[in-house]
């Protein structure tokens, strides 16, 4: 028999939350995380669930588009999820904002603009504009990447007191590339220089050949958001450079007005 019943795990606020709506959250953020198609066994695994439950979740949520089924035993993400997210940025009032900004330092600069937030210690992508480069990188909306790995989350944790960011970080600081920032102390320094600056730089740190300029947005206190050129490495040199980060500090303050 399976598990679906309204069962309170948890409270918080006084309200008791239901087991089987925490699961399906589950399910669906680890699909929407995953970069293959995942079998019941593996989802079962990974989310510690009995897998009649986890077969039964799968099954409710094929026939309404949040899960896509091969027919072959393997789940993905469905395209009601993708309209759900669509839905959120173009409700999203910092991406209405930002994004006239955003149209306009795509067209100066020709290269990729991102908006991003703070979302624990990682930064989640809110809007790209994509470079009219045939070389590019481009990061989707939806994508989450390590906060201390991305310009663009050292920007927004340069606003925080260490001792928050050191709260929020992970015990052990993932790298991406050689370049990431992995010990603590050569961070704390990084970011100390990142306020004097007033911009962030990603020194390939999340995609070799890729320099990333940043700025946070103090649209709140601490800043959630930031706002990042992207340009692959053989596109630069000093005078470039210069002009990219002059045009991203004009570009945040039009957002800030």
């Amino acid at each position: 028999m399976t598990d679906l019943s309204p069962e309170p795990s948890a409270t918080a606020g006084g309200v008791r939350s239901v087991k089987s709506a925490e699961r399906t959250i589950a399910v669906l953020e680890y699909l929407s995380s995953a970069d293959h198609a995942c079998s019941l066994r593996e989802l079962a695994t990974a989310l510690s669930l009995p897998r009649a439950s986890a077969y039964a979740l799968l099954t409710t949520l094929a026939p309404t588009g949040w899960v896509d089924t091969d027919g072959a035993g393997r789940y993905r993400i469905g395209l009601r999820a993708l309209r759900a997210g669509a839905s959120y940025v173009e409700h999203d009032d910092v991406v209405q904002r930002a994004q006239p900004a955003m149209n306009e330092l795509n067209n100066e600069l020709g290269e990729t603009v991102h908006l991003a937030r703070l979302d624990g210690a990682e930064i989640v992508y809110l809007a790209t504009n994509i470079s009219r480069h045939s070389l590019a990188v481009v990061s989707r909306p939806g994508r989450r990447l390590p906060s201390w790995a991305t310009g663009l989350g050292k920007a927004i944790l340069a606003g925080r007191p260490w001792e928050e960011v050191d709260r929020v970080l992970p015990e052990t600081l993932e790298p991406r590339t050689v370049h990431t920032f992995t010990d603590r102390a050569a961070l704390r320094a990084e970011l100390e220089a990142i306020r004097r600056r007033g911009h962030a730089i990603d020194e390939q740190e999340s995609t070799i050949g890729l320099r990333c300029f940043a700025v946070a947005l103090d649209l709140t206190s601490p800043p959630n958001e930031a706002l990042s050129c992207s340009v692959p490495i053989v596109r630069l040199d000093p005078e470039r450079e210069k002009t990219i980060v002059a045009t991203l500090l004009r570009a945040r303050t039009r957002i800030l007005r």
